[in-house]
């Protein structure tokens, strides 16, 4: 690749020390290859990969400090993954549940609707509602937070691209909703013909 025209504004030099070379490596500038640590000019940053594989040997997770290095941690990693996304199923459910408890305020409110043969029905919609300075408010709010937070998480580690910590996502995700949501009333709208 030509970076000619990159050198009226500063010079680099894209070649690694002979102990930090390895044949499977690449630059620190290109997008494919294994991580490799960044030279000339920020300190010791790991190249992100761009496409999935299947390893254990230098892979950072969430934190820089938090490198892979051998079959034994990514099994511990993959597990820990593994009850994140499970935990993550569970809590959306919690929150469901919490929220359903924790209503207050119920209106009624009829509404008049055509019925047959040109005669007038009424139908009756119940509305329920939370107060904005309760505690179960409260609680919802920091469970939400607690809930973005762990489903970036769960995002960030699927973008390693790293196979094993993705089949955990994946697996935890899958059995925190097969555990916790078989209970979840499911609401089926008979007039929706779109199936």
């Amino acid at each position: 690749m030509n970076h000619s025209h990159h050198m009226g504004m500063h010079s680099m030099d894209h070649t690694m020390p002979p102990s930090h070379h390895h044949p499977t490596t690449a630059p620190s500038h290109s997008h494919g290859g294994a991580p490799t640590p960044s030279h000339g000019g920020g300190g010791d940053h790991m190249m992100m990969r761009m496409t999935f594989y299947f390893g254990y040997e230098n892979v950072e997770l969430l934190f820089s400090g938090l490198v892979i290095n051998t079959a034994g941690e990514m099994a511990g990693a993959f597990v820990a993954v593994f009850l994140l996304a499970m935990y993550y199923e569970g809590l959306k459910i919690a929150r469901e549940r919490l929220l359903r408890k924790s209503q207050v305020s119920i209106r009624y409110n009829s509404m008049p609707v055509p019925g047959p043969n040109g005669t007038i029905l009424m139908e009756t919609h119940k509305t329920v509602g939370q107060q904005m300075l309760s505690f179960p408010h409260l609680l919802q709010t920091v469970l939400h937070i607690i809930q973005v937070v762990i489903s970036y998480f769960l995002m960030l580690i699927f973008m390693t691209y790293n196979g094993y910590l993705c089949i955990a996502v994946a697996a935890g995700a899958g059995t925190g909703y097969f555990l916790f949501s078989w209970k979840k009333a499911v609401v089926v709208d008979i007039t929706e013909h779109c199936h």
